[in-house]
């Protein structure tokens, strides 16, 4: 058995010697090679397509990691927003059920990316490394032919002298079966090639609508959860401004122990004191010298408000308006002020904490 090893390993290393010659006189234009311009083609098409395919496996590849990192992002910043979202706003139950949506089908997107996709295009470029392993046996074979081709016409030239027609019948059948072994391989690549080249555009079709309907079905579905969400925040502001969540906010030069007093119950303040001749919010005196009949003081505005009821008043930052009573003293609501925008005839309710004093 160790010799037929080592009669195989001889055999082997004389066959690779013998293709390295042949290519190095080809090389050097010693010996004529076989020509092929049809297959060199199919083989520039090969290289072409294994390359682009071996690019969007590698893209596609980080790709899904990166959805991954982002899904991880995401799940971060949405733990971080349902934390700072206090329990009693509106909406906190459905907002954080909301979060969770986004967590899940970042999940399912990617899933369906690794399944749907990347494997199929993992199965596709699988072709490639065994079309390749059959155009080197193919390239071998044919420096195999050419080699037996030169020897064989070397062995006829000096044949010829001595007449040695035993060995000419054995080269030319060692030419022959070199001959047919190259060709049974470019024969079958002659066909299979172009196959393969051809495939490649179902295979894109199916490939990118895939990926194309993945995205548009996460971004769909998830556009419609941030949609939900952006609600639930508008409802949040809306409700604030109302003055359902009232914020206190610490006088600076008030003791810092002493009960705070928010912006909408100072206001208020100047309505229960107008009676008075003046009153005090923020640290700024109110007075009622000058003003118009049935007015009870003035204040300016600190921020735009634009009204949600048509018993509201909208107005810009540095408007002023004029502070009166409420018709019927059950419509007051607390922090809300009733009033009319000087140089207009526009009266409606309005925040008090949206203004300040004149």
């Amino acid at each position: 058995m160790a010799e037929n090893k080592g009669m195989l390993l001889a055999k082997s290393v004389q066959k690779h010697a013998g293709r390295a010659k042949e290519k190095l006189l080809q090389n050097l234009g010693k010996v004529d090679r076989t020509a092929d311009e049809i297959f060199d083609e199919h083989l520039t098409n090969f290289n072409r397509q294994h390359t682009c395919a071996t690019r969007l496996q590698k893209e596609f590849s980080n790709y899904i990691r990166c959805v991954r990192a982002v899904q991880n992002a995401s799940k971060s910043l949405m733990d971080a927003i349902t934390e700072v979202y206090e329990s009693q706003w509106t909406g906190s139950e459905v907002l954080y059920g909301q979060t969770k949506t986004i967590d899940t089908q970042y999940q399912q997107f990617s899933y369906k990316l690794a399944d749907q996709v990347l494997k199929q295009l993992d199965t596709y470029a699988l072709q490639f490394p065994e079309m390749k392993k059959k155009i080197d046996k193919r390239g071998r074979k044919l420096v195999d032919y050419d080699s037996q081709r030169h020897s064989f016409q070397s062995l006829q030239a000096n044949a010829a002298k001595r007449k040695d027609d035993l060995k000419v019948t054995r080269g030319r059948e060692q030419l022959e079966e070199a001959k047919s072994t190259y060709e049974v391989l470019n024969s079958e690549l002659h066909d299979e090639l172009p196959a393969l080249y051809d495939s490649r555009i179902l295979f894109l079709v199916t490939n990118l609508q895939t990926l194309f309907a993945c995205e548009q079905q996460f971004h769909s579905e998830t556009s419609k959860v941030y949609a939900e969400l952006e609600a639930i925040v508008d409802k949040l502001a809306t409700e604030s401004q109302r003055g359902s969540y009232t914020l206190k906010k610490i006088n600076a030069n008030s003791n810092p122990s002493s009960p705070q007093q928010s912006p909408v119950k100072a206001n208020l303040s100047i309505v229960n004191n107008v009676t008075n001749g003046s009153a005090n919010a923020n640290g700024r005196a109110t007075t009622t010298a000058d003003l118009p009949p049935g007015v009870l003081y003035r204040v300016k505005a600190t921020y735009k408000y634009v009204r949600e009821d048509v018993d509201e008043l909208s107005f810009e930052v540095g408007d002023v308006i004029n502070v009166v009573e409420y018709e019927d003293p059950e419509d007051q609501e607390e922090g809300w002020l009733m009033g009319t925008k000087e140089g207009t005839n526009e009266k409606g309710m309005f925040p008090a904490n949206f203004t300040r004093p004149l």
